[in-house]
């Protein structure tokens, strides 16, 4: 029963420290300088995949490793597909010439290094197909490159000009905190009474760790770039979703390796191939600089495919 509390007063955490670390962030992109782009690639990226990291750390020090790479996975496709749908149809959402030419190639790169990495026995003669330690810091080597693209994003780009004073650096810095607080711990709790309503059910747990854990870590995406996309934030939608992404993979992957080897099962190949065509679409949508109301009704429509692919494959 107190599970299902929780559920419920997660939802209310969720939504609350969405609107703070929105909040938050766009302060402190004013008061730093910083763009708001920049800032949804770090601050806001990582404290909304800290459900992810947690998840998946805890998952793969545990030995469940098939819950933490299917977590990741399930998250940036779930990122892609009914983030960005969502946050599309709420308000259309312009790509920046960086977004389109840099940051989603650089997630496409992401998952063709964990495509090449995992798949030792198609490529290496392994006998096992999986992710090991040395691996694991092969993606946190990429994960300092991205990091230092952004730390040169932030010193060229300068936020728009606004005539609102500049924010109190503290306040907006308690806002983050108290934001994140209420994304994590809202995340968590829609995650376990998700869970249990689904053993109820009788649903395997392959599909579980593809679609409720991965749905309810990304619930903290879903509500910043959300609140983002209607408050007018596209830069910040666009990059907590793409940033998260790469966090997913290069941080989270390669801290999970690092601290346990992955096996990698041939039947996530799919699961990889998703994410990478959807960010060929994403791309392509990039060629009109822009996510229209139709181009996100396309994105959910995919997600519900992939849906039913799962259903008919996992169950």
């Amino acid at each position: 029963m107190w599970t299902y509390v929780l559920f419920v007063l997660g939802f209310v955490l969720l939504i609350g420290g969405a609107n703070a670390l929105v909040e938050g962030a766009s302060a402190v992109a004013r008061r730093l300088m910083l763009s708001e782009l920049v800032i949804g690639l770090t601050i806001v990226a990582f404290g909304t995949s800290l459900p992810e990291l947690v998840v998946s750390v805890v998952a793969a020090s545990r030995g469940d490793t098939g819950l933490a790479i299917g977590n990741v996975l399930g998250s940036n496709i779930f990122n892609t597909l009914i983030i960005l749908g969502i946050a599309a149809l709420l308000q259309p959402l312009h790509l920046l010439r960086s977004t389109r030419l840099i940051e989603i190639p650089f997630s496409l790169l992401a998952v063709a290094a964990v495509a090449a990495l995992s798949n030792d026995k198609l490529l290496g003669g392994a006998a096992h197909d999986g992710l090991t330690r040395g691996d694991g810091l092969v993606l946190l080597l990429f994960f300092l490159i991205f990091m230092a693209y952004t730390a040169n994003q932030s010193a060229q780009e300068a936020p728009a000009e606004t005539e609102l004073a500049m924010p109190n650096l503290w306040l907006a810095g308690l806002r983050i905190g108290l934001g994140l607080v209420g994304l994590v711990l809202g995340g968590r709790w829609i995650v376990d009474g998700a869970v249990e309503l689904a053993t109820l059910m009788g649903i395997s747990e392959t599909v579980i760790g593809l679609t409720v854990v991965a749905a309810g870590t990304s619930l903290p995406e879903l509500a910043t770039s959300a609140v983002a996309a209607r408050r007018g934030y596209a830069d910040l939608a666009v990059g907590n979703v793409v940033g998260s992404n790469l966090f997913n993979i290069f941080f989270i992957l390669g801290v999970g390796a690092s601290l346990h080897p992955l096996p990698f099962q041939s039947g996530s190949n799919v699961d990889l191939g998703v994410i990478f065509l959807s960010g060929l679409l994403l791309l392509g949508m990039g060629a009109w600089g822009r996510i229209s109301r139709g181009a996100g009704l396309v994105l959910l429509l995919l997600y519900g495919g992939y849906l039913a692919y799962l259903l008919l494959h996992l169950v």
